[in-house]
């Protein structure tokens, strides 16, 4: 799929992904409490957060305090694509998407044949998904079958210790947050890290279906680290 010229990589930045992780963790902060979480200058962090917000993962709002004078702005991560021109744009483009396919046989390679039975704002929500991978850099291949993506090359994969753990934390929060901006049946079952040395692994299912293996946390699992890149 040929790449917009105005696509971002702000998730290959280290600093923009523990900005984007704090402001999942602290809704509401203003920008000096986000650079001091994470050691940035002030100037440096509104840089990154600009971009965050010009990619869709969170908004800027005004601090109702209930004092005179000119609220304080504080950020917020984006639950509700209203809130964010970028995330509508993401949304309408994946219902294009979906359209486009849908009229397509020869698309219908590219959509796990899971998602036949499950509807149209299934599809949506599985396009959705594929435009922020495929905006990202991570090279998304949806498995033939299962509700499963593959990513390649992680933007990710260079970070090591805590910050790959935190990275990996972030972006299932970032999946997460995105089926829920879709009304449709498909939720994160599983972020499966570093299934190979730069490659992870995105596992979907549909909401309310008991996990069989009993391991319903969408959290990163930590059995598959992989091997540190060198």
């Amino acid at each position: 799929m040929p790449r917009r010229v105005n696509d971002y990589r702000g998730l290959a930045e280290v600093s923009r992904v523990l900005l984007l992780g704090a402001v999942q963790n602290h809704p509401g902060s203003r920008l000096k409490e986000l650079a001091n979480e994470v050691g940035l200058h002030i100037n440096t962090a509104r840089d990154h957060l600009r971009v965050l917000i010009d990619e869709g993962f969170i908004f800027l709002q005004p601090e109702s305090t209930g004092a005179r004078g000119r609220p304080p702005m504080v950020y917020h991560p984006v639950d509700d694509p209203e809130a964010n021109a970028a995330a509508a744009e993401r949304i309408a483009r994946a219902r294009e998407h979906h359209d486009v396919l849908c009229r397509l046989v020869a698309g219908a390679e590219l959509r796990p044949a899971a998602l036949d039975d499950l509807g149209d704002e299934a599809g949506t929500q599985f396009d959705l998904l594929y435009e922020h991978l495929d905006d990202s850099g991570m090279e998304p291949e949806p498995d033939a079958e299962e509700l499963r993506i593959s990513l390649a090359p992680c933007p990710h994969y260079r970070m090591v210790g805590d910050d790959r753990a935190i990275a990996c934390g972030i972006h299932a929060k970032i999946v997460t947050d995105l089926l829920r901006q879709v009304s449709g049946p498909l939720e994160l079952d599983q972020l499966q890290p570093y299934v190979a040395e730069s490659r992870c692994q995105i596992l979907l299912r549909q909401r309310g279906c008991p996990d069989p293996d009993e391991t319903s946390d969408p959290r990163p699992t930590e059995e598959t680290d992989g091997p540190d890149p060198q």
